[in-house]
């Protein structure tokens, strides 16, 4: 799964994705590699593998893994090719989910592309160009299956119907995302792949002081949350220069920095947590001598296609899934006791995964 990290000059967005790729490079527990100079992998931050790893002792903890990629190149008119308009596009496209960073601090000394700090207006900069490339494609669309609907064919109709929807709202300078849609129409959504249905994070960028005094009284980060609220969106407010500190730190100097800010975790953590959650992830988990590992399924998986993710013969041969609770098996501090307990159930075929269930998948191939 990609998330794209996009922002206008001077917002704070490669501070912050340099700090995420710092932060990971060093720590053991959140590995981090560099594919190219603007993609990176880390790892989900998840406290239940560690505490599997002390019930099992493995010989390897491998985490669930997000992909971030810093997407440059937006000015005005990306959507008509201006500046590196194209690209920008091609590789926004590409990813799963948006994080926006969102300048909200005043400093002199960094001086904002648009000459002052405004969050509505940065953010409708973005969208905007987002809105006017899916407005193209939307009506291209519509002229092609308007053509298609002299056939007579039900189908046709209801697309027309939606899409004509669907540009009304662009037309009106609002992301498609805001959209109420029916579960047909998000068949049809998910088939026309437009830039602004794609789910989108604002990472609001607060000053260092923000934490110490307080985020609610940020007034920007307050303009900002009703925007997301209208469109359904979600804020989180981090500080790309304090995330920059972090990095730098080793992890117990880390820990003592955050306490010393009143923050119980580091805001690359909150960022990747959240991120997870906006995909609409879970994390299923397997364990033993060999591995403690978490698993990226989305949420409403099946366990055939859950197994599936380990292995394709798991899905194939598939028999029955063996599942606990991870509160559970820790409450009975292991599998044997989980068992006798009867906490550990047999699942069939239509058994829907949930988060932190901890698996044995039988199969036969």
């Amino acid at each position: 799964m990609k998330l794209g990290i996009v922002g206008l000059p001077n917002v704070g967005k490669s501070t912050l994705f340099n700090a995420i790729t710092q932060a990971g490079a060093e720590s053991a527990n959140y590995p981090f590699c560099t594919i190219e100079p603007n993609v990176g992998i880390v790892a989900v931050p998840d406290e239940r593998l560690n505490v599997l790893a002390e019930m099992y002792h493995p010989q390897k903890v491998t985490h669930a893994v997000i992909e971030f990629v810093d997407i440059a190149g937006l000015v005005k008119g990306a959507s008509r090719g201006e500046g590196l308009g194209n690209k920008f596009l091609s590789h926004i496209r590409q990813v799963d989910a948006i994080v926006h960073v969102v300048r909200c601090f005043d400093d002199s000394n960094i001086i904002h592309v648009e000459g002052s700090v405004d969050p509505v207006r940065d953010v409708e900069t973005i969208n905007l160009e987002l809105i006017f490339a899916d407005l193209e494609m939307v009506e291209k669309r519509l002229d092609k299956t308007r053509k298609l609907m002299k056939s007579g064919e039900k189908k046709y109709k209801i697309e027309v119907e939606f899409l004509e929807k669907l540009k009304e709202v662009l037309e009106a300078g609002k992301p498609a995302r805001s959209l109420a849609l029916s579960d047909e129409e998000e068949e049809l959504a998910k088939e026309i792949d437009l830039l602004t249905f794609k789910p989108v994070l604002y990472a609001a960028n607060v000053g260092e002081d923000d934490f110490a005094g307080g985020i609610e009284n940020n007034e920007y980060v307050k303009i900002l949350e009703e925007l997301a609220e209208s469109e359904g969106s979600e804020v989180m407010p981090i500080s790309a220069k304090i995330e920059e500190d972090i990095s730098a730190l080793e992890p117990e100097e880390k820990q003592e920095y955050l306490d010393e800010l009143g923050i119980n975790e580091s805001g690359l953590d909150r960022l990747v947590k959240k991120s997870y959650k906006l995909l609409g992830l879970i994390s299923y988990l397997t364990a033993g001598e060999p591995e403690v590992r978490a698993w990226t399924i989305t949420a409403g998986t099946k366990a055939p296609q859950a197994a599936g993710k380990i292995h394709t013969d798991f899905e194939k041969g598939f028999i029955r899934a063996e599942v606990v609770r991870f509160q559970d098996l820790i409450h009975c501090g292991t599998y044997a006791a989980a068992r006798e307990k009867g906490l550990v159930r047999s699942e069939g075929k239509e058994y829907v995964m949930c988060d932190g269930d901890v698996v044995l998948f039988r199969f036969n191939v």
